[in-house]
């Protein structure tokens, strides 16, 4: 916690979170992560019964309609022990449900918000395909509309929580328009005909979280389903996709802070030619460099929360600090691994599952090097054409 955030209801708020991450989460995260164990349904239910999994989704659907802070100081806390269990409050809280809760009609919310606060159902969010990572506009997963429904043809690829989630928020080509005009969002079950999943990823991390493609073989999903349609549709996803980069550039935020709590205590208990690691002045200059940088990341982060509310974040201010917490995270890990000599590179220690965590969150969410073309392109009001 800094000043920014030290009131008497973050600092309760972040108590609880730390003292459910410590005590339920810390003892079983290791072996999740050894045995790619994912999160089980019971503990997601137990979430949703501490009102984590509603602390920015409407009141009236039983939300706390809370501001965004309050969502990523809960995130990090539970990402400090165990990412799995915060990825639970991320998604509902920064990803698919609060994309719906924003820009989806009422009756859809309706229907799947509830499940989602009191944590019944998760929702996983498909964008990417083989050929359409950073580029999404290439996507070309197609819903076709026709008597009052969708037929969804296509596939999706790196899907997070693909194959666990029970709906997915499908981005999809509705119409023949080029680009970004033609494609809008629907919600698309996960039982319904036609849907079907690959083998899971095996992850350098995210070994808690599935990641897995997603088929769609002439699925047909009501027009109820319908988030956004085509035209704006894409904008408006996009610019609510920024809310899912800020829970991302927490998670990178919680892994450079966990790592950095974990080297101030070791360099101060372990000891080398008769004296603590941290008299020598080597190691004071890296962990100074460690401390900069955790909190220079969070004081962007916390920026653009405040910017958010209730709301959506500048985009500008997202990038910022996406691009500087991923990288933060994977670089303070590291020097965590360098700080703890042979024994940050054993499992025992937990430093290099930090590590291995922060790389995938640097990709997930959109690269550093994408967040620096979108920084650019945000500070002087332009496109780039990044296909010429």
């Amino acid at each position: 916690m800094t000043a920014e955030t030290d009131d008497d209801h973050t600092t309760q708020l972040a108590a609880v979170a730390a003292d459910i991450a410590r005590r339920r989460y810390a003892p079983l995260a290791a072996a999740w992560d050894a045995d790619r164990q994912t999160f089980p349904l019971e503990e997601r239910r137990y979430l949703g019964g501490q009102g984590l999994l509603g602390i920015c989704l409407p009141e009236h659907l039983g939300g706390a309609g809370a501001p965004l802070i309050d969502a990523l100081i809960v995130i990090e806390e539970l990402a400090k022990e165990c990412r799995p269990a915060a990825f639970q409050v991320f998604e509902a809280n920064t990803g698919p449900a609060r994309v719906l809760s924003l820009i989806a009609p009422e009756e859809l919310q309706q229907r799947f918000l509830p499940r989602v606060i009191s944590g019944d159902i998760s929702i996983g969010l498909a964008i990417s395909e083989p050929d359409a990572g950073s580029a999404a506009t290439d996507l070309t997963t197609r819903a076709k509309y026709a008597d009052g429904n969708y037929t969804v043809n296509g596939g999706k690829r790196w899907t997070t929580n693909g194959s666990e989630a029970d709906a997915y928020l499908v981005y999809a080509r509705l119409n023949d328009e080029p680009g970004a005009k033609g494609i809008g969002a629907l919600i698309v079950e996960a039982d319904r005909p036609g849907v079907g999943f690959g083998a899971r990823e095996r992850l350098m991390g995210f070994r808690g979280i599935p990641s897995a493609d997603v088929r769609f073989d002439d699925v047909v999903v009501p027009a109820e389903n319908l988030v956004v349609g085509a035209g704006g549709g894409f904008a408006t996803l996009f610019k609510a996709f920024s809310l899912e980069r800020l829970g991302n550039s927490t998670m990178s935020l919680a892994i450079g802070q966990a790592a950095l709590d974990r080297t101030v205590s070791y360099v101060q208990e372990r000891t080398q030619f008769g004296k603590q690691l941290i008299e020598f002045q080597s190691v004071q200059m890296t962990l100074a460099d460690m401390v900069m940088q955790v909190e220079a990341a969070r004081l962007l982060i916390y920026r653009a929360a405040r910017t958010a509310g209730t709301g959506l974040p500048d985009p500008l201010e997202v990038s910022l600090a996406k691009c500087t917490a991923n990288e933060m995270a994977k670089r303070v890990s590291d020097l965590a691994m360098q700080l703890h000599g042979g024994n940050g590179y054993t499992e025992e220690y937990g430093i290099e599952r930090l590590h291995r965590d922060a790389h995938g969150w640097a990709v997930a969410g959109g690269t550093p090097s994408m967040q620096r073309i979108r920084i650019v392109s945000e500070l002087l009001g332009r496109r780039f054409d990044q296909r010429k």
